[in-house]
């Protein structure tokens, strides 16, 4: 009896020690947060700005507890909105590193590389070529239209997934509307989704409140890491055929040049 107690305490102890120290990356954005519908929310000159700011910090702290109690030990956020001066990174635990202002070479997911063990999304939107969706657009709203890779219909979500997967790190969770979701999980698989609002249109929502929407997203972090092993990184066949649609011709005038 004594040596079958020992075993199931080891036992115990190796399954529940199986995700410490992992590494997570965390790219943040803003469109795709509780709450968030129109412009107002998400630039200096709209006048909720500064409240959600707190309310994107409040999400990322949420994912980032979260990754914590499920092992993470390790955590790099990338503020990947506007500016990408967003988070009031004074309230991240001191810990944390974070990648703020452009440019970067690898954009959303600048920073990441193979010693990762998985990536997560929060605040995530829909694509530009999506006709659902709450403030949906690719890369630039006011610049592309269209980008696919290898004729498959991009999101920033699933660009961000193959840079991710050039490194060999799945993504594991995404949080935004529930267009966002979708549109990710059908390119990348079924990783874990945290709805916070469903999307009426490009400047309408049904929405969670924020406290609300930071639990559904710490449940879904805690949930994709303790499988972390279940996912896989996304990584398109080659050769890679990137098609990018321009709203302007001088931009793919300038772009020529490099051929």
């Amino acid at each position: 009896m004594r040596t079958l107690f020992l075993a199931l305490c080891l036992l115990f102890v190796s399954s529940s020690a199986a995700q410490d120290g992992l590494k997570i990356y965390i790219s943040a954005d803003m469109e795709g947060l509780a709450g968030v519908v129109t412009g107002e929310q998400l630039g200096p000159t709209g006048f909720e700005y500064s409240r959600f700011r707190q309310f994107m910090t409040d999400e990322v702290n949420a994912a980032i507890w979260a990754a914590k109690e499920a092992g993470a030990t390790e955590i790099l956020v990338s503020d990947s909105h506007g500016n990408g001066q967003n988070l009031l990174i004074e309230q991240l635990p001191e810990d944390i590193l974070v990648v703020r202002a452009w440019p970067r070479e690898l954009g959303m997911m600048h920073g990441i590389d193979t010693s990762f063990d998985g990536a997560v999304y929060i605040g995530y939107h829909a694509s530009t070529s999506n006709m659902e969706g709450v403030r949906a657009h690719t890369m630039s709203s006011a610049n592309v239209t269209d980008l696919q890779l290898n004729g498959v219909p991009m999101t920033e979500g699933s660009w961000n997934a193959a840079i991710a997967g050039h490194f060999g790190v799945p993504v594991i969770m995404i949080s935004g509307d529930d267009a966002a979701v979708k549109e990710v999980q059908s390119v990348v698989g079924p990783i874990e989704g945290a709805v916070v609002k469903w999307n009426h249109g490009f400047h309408s929502a049904t929405t969670m409140t924020p406290a609300a929407g930071a639990k559904v997203v710490a449940d879904k972090v805690r949930a994709a890491v303790e499988r972390i092993d279940d996912f896989e990184a996304y990584v398109p066949e080659g050769p890679l055929v990137i098609r990018l649609s321009l709203k302007h011709y001088q931009p793919v005038e300038q772009l020529a040049y490099l051929r």
